[in-house]
């Protein structure tokens, strides 16, 4: 078997994110599975970097499909992409060892999340950013980013009751503010079920000055995820790019 890394981007507007689901076949991985198979003639397993949620965008997820032959990757790449929506596209294919797994080789990942603050919402961008109508303090939001970095127990930042695994590194949340648009870029060793999305909203707390920034660490501290900010909206994220 040879192993093949693929790095993806998609529009996830229509989907009910990236991990498949015994209820639908409306997923990421489901759709990549089926039409490599289809194109291959076998089921065959896709295994990403992790889930995206639900509405939440990638330029750069990555997966890895282990198949039967050598195929050339640009010829593959192409093949792949004529089978596909085009929603969901194929920017790369690389083989790789056979012990390459997307997810359990990753070593770091970036996302972006996207604002708009202007009165009405970009006509062009609408479905790619939360649209926020208020003025943000941007300084107030750069001020808390020193109270979120490093390695710590993120549990009031998700919304997984489930998981023991609670502590994660990051290594640093840039915002930067061009017009009435709003980038933050989130990077980290990896991140919790709907962590960037509330940490998002909690920066967004304090920028519209319904939060103070120092009182962070007792958020963190606390463990408590009521403590913390809303969930931000899954359409303005994007998977950027996961690090090996």
């Amino acid at each position: 078997m040879r192993n093949y890394k693929l790095t993806i981007a998609y529009d996830g507007s229509r989907y009910q994110g990236w991990q498949r689901q015994a209820t639908t076949d409306n997923t990421i991985q489901h759709i990549l599975e089926w039409s490599i198979g289809r194109l291959v003639g076998y089921r065959v397993q896709v295994d990403g970097s992790g889930r995206t949620d639900s509405g939440v965008h990638a330029r750069g997820q990555v997966a890895n499909v282990k198949l039967s032959k050598l195929y050339d990757v640009d010829d593959l790449k192409d093949a792949l992409n004529r089978c596909l929506p085009e929603d969901i596209r194929i920017l790369q294919v690389e083989l790789v060892r056979s012990n390459f797994h997307a997810r359990k080789s990753a070593k770091g990942k970036k996302y972006e999340y996207y604002i708009d603050c202007r009165e009405k919402p970009d006509v062009f961008s609408r479905r790619y950013c939360y649209h926020y109508p208020a003025e943000l303090d941007i300084e107030a939001m750069r001020d808390a980013v020193k109270y979120l970095i490093g390695v710590k127990d993120f549990s009031a930042f998700t919304d997984n009751k489930e998981t023991n695994d609670t502590v994660r590194r990051i290594y640093n949340i840039k915002i930067v503010k061009s017009g009435d648009k709003i980038r933050i870029t989130y990077y980290g060793s990896g991140f919790l079920y709907h962590m960037v999305r509330i940490m998002t909203g909690t920066l967004i707390e304090i920028g519209a000055g319904k939060r103070d920034a120092s009182k962070l660490p007792v958020v963190i501290a606390s463990e408590d995820r009521s403590l913390a900010g809303f969930l931000a909206p899954a359409r303005g994220l994007f998977l950027r790019k996961v690090y090996y």
